[in-house]
């Protein structure tokens, strides 16, 4: 499944346990609106084993093969890391854009080799622009992130909606914004022009509520 420019994505990440996961999965709406992440600390957990799993799991909920993140965070070594995830099936790959702009570019240049997405995740980068304008070629996806520790510190940092224009006026990439975890986030991210919107605590905390609760959140994918 590749992305369509025309079309606004809700992301799920998903953090529990594999069975819990499977099962979460199993309940959500099948819709190619939703693109499934196997979050960091289930990558780490399961290794390419829980890509593989959410991978065929998702593709049998749709009856087609769907979209799947593997938010690796990678810092260094893209190209290694870039293909065990590609080997487990996934869509895309994630590259955090504090990595050497040597790593983040050799990241890119391997995905788009081997066919999937190349995500730079800018958690923690005060300035997207001066990451993306030392990248060649351009990812995919770019990220703007509001890490959890953050928002759990300071509830009053801002979501970075303001970046999204900019971005967009300037690459041809999708923007992604992750971060915000209310129904009212995800609506203001969504107007605020972005073409992806990631969610995961909701989930984390209530997994028997995963259908009703991505219901909730489609509902804003326009």
């Amino acid at each position: 499944m590749k992305l369509n420019r025309r079309s606004k994505y809700l992301q799920i990440a998903f953090n529990r346990s594999l069975d819990e996961v499977k099962r979460m999965v199993g309940l959500l709406p099948a819709s190619d609106k939703i693109l499934i992440e196997a979050g960091t600390s289930l990558v780490k957990r399961y290794g390419q084993y829980g890509i593989q799993q959410l991978t065929s799991a998702w593709s049998v909920k749709l009856g087609r093969p769907g979209y799947i993140i593997a938010d690796l965070k990678c810092m260094d070594r893209g190209s290694t890391e870039v293909e065990a995830a590609a080997a487990a099936g996934a869509s895309a790959a994630t590259c955090l854009g504090l990595a050497p702009v040597e790593t983040i570019n050799e990241f890119i240049k391997r995905c788009q080799r081997i066919g999937i997405d190349a995500m730079v995740d800018m958690m923690n980068v005060e300035f997207p622009f001066s990451v993306l304008e030392k990248l060649h070629p351009e990812p995919e996806i770019v990220v703007l992130h509001r890490g959890v520790d953050e928002r759990v510190s300071n509830r009053n940092k801002p979501l970075p909606h303001d970046q999204i224009n900019r971005i967009k006026g300037t690459y041809q990439m999708f923007v992604s914004l992750a971060g915000g975890e209310t129904i009212r986030d995800v609506e203001r991210s969504f107007f605020n022009n972005a073409d992806i919107v990631v969610v995961w605590e909701k989930f984390y905390d209530r997994p028997d509520l995963a259908a009703e609760l991505a219901g909730q959140f489609l509902k804003m994918v326009k």
